[in-house]
């Protein structure tokens, strides 16, 4: 065992290089795909048929289509259309995020058609322009509601980047099975699965701490501040999870 743990220390800044190009693809393709999944989502609900038509075809395309296939799209169809060269961590980026995009389109989608018609209606009332009404009062109440599900996505979005390998790519799986040669396949992957875990957890963990600030900015739970003291909630607290929205 003694042996394994040395030629871990030989592989860790070969592993650090890996993990540090996978939270890249993380990031990267989850801001596209939340962009991609807002475009799409919004334009989803469109009443013009052709705009409509067209998000869904997009939708059912990446969604309907491999994600292998679609890196190896972008990778090697897309120069040659072109006349471009994609470096392989955008290439990694763009299939990642175009793929991804596709399902979360159907989280926007879903949890703006779930906040309460009266919300809505209160907005009318109030004359508020299409702008408005959706920066201020809409999509905030949708995007509290949305979180759980993209927090699945993103988990997901993380577990995919190991399919990177197919451009070429160096990231944390395949320098864990570089460290399975020198080691054994149970410590390496066990190395591998443990790595994996800790920054699916910290990335759960910013995500929850985004939700609690968007519920309690709708005035329905305690602040990020009280959430991180592990105090038992106020009543003034318990009473505002009642409240929330336009009303």
């Amino acid at each position: 065992m003694g042996k394994y743990f040395e030629a871990l220390g030989e592989a860790l800044p070969f592993m650090l290089d890996g993990l540090l190009l996978t939270v890249e693809l993380t990031i990267g393709g989850a801001l596209l795909a939340f962009v991609i999944a807002v475009v799409l989502g919004m334009g989803a609900r469109q009443k013009n048929i052709w705009v409509r038509g067209l998000c869904r075809t997009v939708i059912e395309f990446f969604r309907g289509t491999s994600l292998v296939v679609q890196l190896f799209f972008v990778f090697y169809v897309v120069p040659q259309l072109f006349d471009i060269k994609l470096p392989s961590l955008w290439v990694g980026i763009i299939g990642l995020g175009l793929n991804y995009g596709a399902y979360g389109a159907e989280v926007v989608r879903g949890s703006i058609n779930s906040v309460p018609s009266g919300q809505w209606e209160a907005t009318t009332a109030l004359s508020m322009g299409a702008w408005q009404r959706f920066t201020r009062v809409i999509f905030p109440q949708a995007w509290a509601l949305m979180i759980p599900s993209l927090t699945n996505l993103l988990i997901q979005l993380l577990k995919g980047t190991a399919i990177v390998y197919v451009i070429l790519m160096h990231d944390l799986t395949y320098e864990t099975d570089k460290l399975r040669t020198d080691t054994s396949t149970y410590f390496a992957y066990a190395v591998g699965l443990l790595v994996y875990f800790a920054v699916a957890y910290l990335f759960t963990l910013v995500m929850n701490a985004l939700e609690v600030r968007a519920k309690h900015n709708l005035g329905r739970g305690e602040s990020l501040r009280e959430a991180l003291s592990f105090k038992a909630p106020t009543k003034e607290t318990a009473g505002a999870s009642t409240g929330g929205g336009m009303g």
